[in-house]
C-alpha cells in the first residue's frame, strides 16, 4: 500500500490513472454512440458528442486529482476555459486523424479511434500541465505576497 501511495505522488502516474479512467469512459461513449447511432451521426458525430461528455468528467478529475489545482487556488472558470481549449486542439487533431485512418488507411472506426486516443493523450498531458493548470512558481507567488505585505519595504 505504501508503494502505491508513493507511486501516486508522481503527477505522471496520476495523469495516466485519471486519463485511463476518462479515456475508457470517453471511448465507451464513442463506441456506444457509434454502434447505436453511427448510421445517423457517423463516426465524427460520435466523436464530438463523446468529447463533450468526456471533457466535463476530465476537468473535474484532472483539476482535483492529477494536477491538484484546487489546492493552489486559481480561478476554476479560467481553468476550465484553458482546459477546454487544450481539448479543442486535441479534437482538431482527432478530427483530422480519424478520417485519415478510416478513409485512407481503411481501418475500422473503432480501431482508428483507439489509435487516435494515444496521440491525443500525449497532446492533453502537455497542454494541461503547461497551460490548463499552470500556476506561477512559489517564489513568484511569495514575491507578490511580500510586495503587498504591510511591512514590506518600498
Amino acid at each position: 500500500m505504501r508503494t502505491l501511495r508513493r507511486l501516486f505522488q508522481d503527477e505522471r502516474v496520476r495523469f495516466l490513472v485519471v486519463g485511463g479512467i476518462n479515456t475508457a469512459f470517453g471511448y465507451a461513449v464513442f463506441a456506444a454512440l457509434y454502434l447505436a447511432a453511427g448510421q445517423q451521426i457517423g463516426y465524427l458525430g460520435s466523436l464530438y458528442v463523446s468529447y463533450v461528455v468526456g471533457v466535463s468528467l476530465a476537468f473535474v478529475l484532472h483539476r482535483r486529482v492529477t494536477f491538484r489545482a484546487h489546492e493552489t487556488g486559481g480561478n476554476p472558470v479560467l481553468d476550465f476555459l484553458r482546459f477546454a481549449s487544450v481539448y479543442v486542439v486535441s479534437l482538431a487533431v482527432n478530427t483530422i486523424g480519424l478520417p485519415l485512418l478510416v478513409e485512407l488507411g481503411h481501418l475500422p472506426a473503432l480501431l482508428a479511434q483507439a489509435i487516435m486516443v494515444v496521440v491525443t493523450t500525449i497532446i492533453s498531458y502537455v497542454g494541461h500541465k503547461y497551460f490548463s493548470f499552470r500556476r506561477g512558481t512559489a517564489s513568484e507567488s511569495s514575491a507578490v505576497v511580500d510586495r503587498h505585505a504591510p511591512d514590506a519595504e518600498a
